[in-house]
């Protein structure tokens, strides 16, 4: 069975967080016994996590290259992982596959929230260890612990509580599920599967690889996550499975313009931003008397605004019939999704710029998502949101919910420039279009305008270890800037230099 991430990206930490990564430098079983119990209780909801054997590690980060491990004791090891898997009760779900990294073999373990929380794990493999019980296993960070009190009681109220992402859709078949959306997003996010094994593997094996179906042999069914990700129309199985953008004219019009978006969730998250990014994103220039350097601002802040609309349906609760809303006034956009932030989380936390919150509502999503390179899941949207809004020099947003978290709402007002004296929205003077660059892009044009002056390359790898993201990453960011005509090529296209066009 082959994992649905990549190798290279895992190791890197570009798509899974370190909390949800555990090396161990050798085949220690009773430790991989009990960190398959933490990440199967998954008591912060991140989605379990990836037990990596053969790498060891350093204040919770990989030393690389990897140790490995010896190839002799390979299929030894997986046999015992079954052992393992039983040991813990219930019997814990996993997937493992053997990786050649580097020259070196290493195994790769990766373990899903459960369905059936909470887990207990004997405290060692022996006889005796057996006879005294067992005991609940969670993740505190970057390490495996026995959970105290207070986590044992918050790990008995999450009995039954399954995610609405990670739940068996009864009302769907496997036959509901496409291949071809699975094999795109699986090409999109870099994944070990080759197009062959896509081709040659049956819906049901490469349903469980992916872990988006479930049940039993005599009952298998897709879940959520598949029917949201993987369904021509989800809407069929989960109402309002859908993004609505409503523009609106003058205050005191009716008229309005309406946009419903179906499909995919991941496909509808896309196309809304690339609207947002063409029809409503635009940028003022505003020459100033007796100075050199002109005002320049957009209405809105892109990489804020596509940071709240993605933080929407990462957040949303999807057993609602209400969809995601992005309503465009003439001087404000809303975004609002039902319901609200998981509690503890209140009203007055949501007016702060640094909002602590590990405990999601949708694990399966924002594991999807963050393939995708569209959401980070490490707390960092709010200030990410704040940092643009201030960089474009805009009014800061707005973040509301009512007292018992049933909804989420965010204003992000328009810029000033665009306001005449007494607040009426005026045309832009000058539009000069909607490619406003991100820091990341503006770090990647830097750094190939500062290699074609010192004549030396730059590749994507070498700019993808500086900005510590995956290559993939920079090879979408120079796609855009090509598309935006930030950038082009001197010579041919797979080979020539770069050439940096527009001021920065």
């Amino acid at each position: 069975m082959a994992l649905p991430v990549n190798i290279d990206q895992l190791l890197n930490g570009t798509i899974v967080e370190w909390e949800r990564l555990d090396f161990k430098q050798g085949w220690n079983p009773e430790d991989v016994m009990h960190s398959m119990c933490a990440f199967a209780n998954d008591i912060h909801n991140w989605g379990g996590g990836y037990i990596i054997a053969g790498v060891a590690e350093e204040n919770g980060r990989p030393v690389l290259p990897p140790v490995g491990l010896d190839v002799n004791a390979i299929d030894r090891i997986q046999k015992e992982l079954v052992q393992l898997s039983i040991l813990v009760q219930p019997t814990v779900n996993y997937v493992a596959e053997p990786v050649v990294y580097d020259g070196r073999h290493i195994l790769v373990i990766w373990v899903p929230g459960g369905d059936n929380r909470p887990y207990k794990a004997p405290t060692s493999v022996g006889k005796e260890a057996l006879k005294q019980g067992r005991r609940y296993y969670i993740r505190k960070g970057s390490v495996t612990c026995i959970a105290d009190a207070e986590d044992e009681r918050r790990l008995l109220t999450l009995t039954n509580k399954i995610p609405f992402d990670d739940r068996i859709c009864h009302q769907a078949e496997m036959k509901d599920l496409s291949k071809l959306l699975i094999a795109d997003f699986l090409q999109e996010v870099g994944s070990s599967h080759t197009e062959e094994d896509i081709v040659n593997m049956t819906m049901e094996q490469l349903g469980w690889d992916m872990q988006i179906i479930g049940g039993t042999s005599e009952y298998v069914k897709p879940k959520n996550i598949g029917i949201l990700f993987f369904t021509k129309n989800p809407e069929r199985f989960i109402p309002g499975a859908r993004i609505e953008i409503v523009r609106f004219g003058k205050e005191a019009s009716d008229v309005f313009e309406e946009k419903i978006l179906h499909g995919p969730i991941h496909k509808q998250l896309a196309e809304a931003l690339e609207y947002l990014k063409n029809q409503v994103v635009t940028e003022k220039v505003q020459k100033v008397a007796g100075e050199a350097t002109a005002k320049r601002a957009f209405n809105y802040p892109y990489e804020a605004l596509e940071e709240i609309v993605c933080n929407a349906v990462y957040h949303k609760s999807w057993d609602d019939r209400n969809p995601v809303e992005i309503n465009i006034y003439e001087d404000r956009i809303t975004v609002f999704n039902i319901e609200g932030p998981v509690p503890p989380l209140t009203n007055a936390d949501m007016q702060k710029e640094h909002v602590i919150c590990r405990n999601y509502r949708n694990r399966r999503i924002g594991d999807l998502l963050k393939e995708l390179d569209l959401t980070e899941g490490r707390n960092t949207g709010f200030p990410k949101i704040y940092r643009e809004v201030r960089r474009n020099g805009s009014p800061m947003p707005i973040f509301e919910t009512d007292e018992r978290n049933m909804h989420f709402m965010v204003t992000l007002p328009i810029h000033e420039m665009f306001l005449t004296e007494e607040g009426d929205v005026v045309e832009p003077v000058v539009e000069v279009g909607i490619e406003q660059l991100t820091e990341r892009q503006y770090t990647i044009l830097r750094l190939i305008g500062k290699s074609v002056a010192e004549g030396v390359v730059e590749t994507a790898e070498s700019m993808a270890r500086k900005l510590k993201v995956s290559s993939r990453t920079v090879q979408r960011e120079l796609s855009r800037l090509q598309k935006m005509k930030r950038l082009r090529r001197k010579g041919a296209d797979s080979n020539g230099d770069w050439e940096v066009l527009g001021r920065m």
